[in-house]
């Protein structure tokens, strides 16, 4: 019925075991390393492509613009592994009534993990002392005296899945007081979610940590600069899991230079991973991984079994689960069933 066309693999094996369980469906592979005729051979017949949302581990050729589209005359859906799309132009898809799926949700509580480990290690100089420890320190305990995390009041920018799950955690377990931004989302829904509704201002004035858990668009690019960090309360640690550029690196690094900024942990990253050289790798209250927030045995296994199903209940006729640019929709609907066959779901 459908031809699934997927970048190099699916974030864990049990897609493709999901996928054979329908053999109408033929499922191809598309090598990132292939010239790109070739790997164009397969997706100008694809009706979805599959692939990674991090922007660093997609081919330029091969990332979801107008060029791109343009080569594919066949493809009624693009599908991202997590929940970040950022290898996908979602003005272009619209444009072309390609319909742009992601798999929010699947990661939540991976990322949610992680941003609560880069906070209470802040606060508790877990990976300073660790390196110390190692190097030859023989001081005081004094020298390694944290905060603890419990009662403080943690800001999170972006309350979908992944900020939502930390508000629950930092609220429920640690009796933090927990503040939310977003546009997206109602003051009422924010207070659902488990946080106080607030402006962006006062998220940056009233929070001891910050996180940041939205996805990377113009509005949100640089949102925190050097004129964000100065608001910030004094002494407070910021952390982001979610994608990099939202931050201004060197903004970033400055603040903690003078002594703002008390520590930060980083997931994410302008340039991944970032050169050896870089400010923020050379200090020691900066903890960083490469992009690996979402990243568990667990969170890959949920991100495939998400993509899989989806792709499987879009082409079964059933409305899409999570659309990314629904305004498409309608012109979706179209698009499918000239393809295929009326669906069972009205605009």
């Amino acid at each position: 019925m459908a031809q699934i066309a997927y970048l190099n693999s699916f974030p864990a094996p049990n897609a493709l075991e999901i996928l054979a369980e329908h053999p109408q469906h033929n499922v191809i592979r598309v090598d990132g390393k292939a010239p790109l005729d070739e790997c164009f051979d397969i997706l100008r017949t694809a009706n979805a492509y599959q692939c990674v949302g991090a922007r660093d581990e997609v081919p330029v050729g091969l990332r979801v613009d107008e060029t791109f589209l343009n080569r594919t005359p066949e493809l009624l859906v693009v599908s991202a592994s997590g929940s970040g799309v950022d290898v996908f132009d979602l003005e272009a898809c619209t444009r072309a009534g390609v319909l742009a799926v992601n798999q929010a949700g699947a990661n939540a509580q991976s990322v949610a993990e992680q941003a609560l480990a880069m906070m209470i290690s802040l606060y508790r100089f877990v990976s300073t002392a660790d390196r110390m420890l190692r190097a030859g320190w023989s001081g005081s305990r004094w020298d390694f005296m944290g905060a603890d995390l419990a009662g403080k009041t943690i800001g999170i920018l972006g309350i979908g899945n992944i900020g939502t799950r930390l508000a629950q955690i930092c609220k429920n377990g640690f009796g933090c007081r927990v503040l939310a931004t977003d546009p997206f989302v109602t003051p009422e829904d924010i207070q659902r979610r488990g946080a106080e509704p607030v402006s962006f201002d006062t998220l940056l004035e009233q929070s001891d940590a910050i996180s940041v858990h939205t996805p990377l668009t113009e509005l949100t690019r640089d949102v925190f600069n050097a004129e964000a960090f100065a608001k910030m309360k004094s002494g407070a640690i910021f952390v982001n899991a979610a994608r990099g550029s939202i931050h201004n690196e060197n903004a970033l690094a400055d603040a903690m230079d003078a002594h703002h900024i008390a520590g930060a942990g980083l997931d994410v990253w302008d340039v991944e991973p970032p050169p050896p050289a870089h400010r923020l790798l050379q200090m020691p209250n900066v903890i960083a991984t490469p992009h690996i927030a979402g990243y568990t045995r667990d969170s890959l296994e949920n991100m495939a079994e998400h993509a899989a199903t989806q792709l499987l209940t879009i082409f079964d006729g059933q409305r899409p689960p999570r659309p990314v640019n629904p305004a498409v929709l309608p012109v979706f609907r179209e698009r499918y069933v000239a393809r295929f066959k009326e669906p069972q779901w009205a605009d």
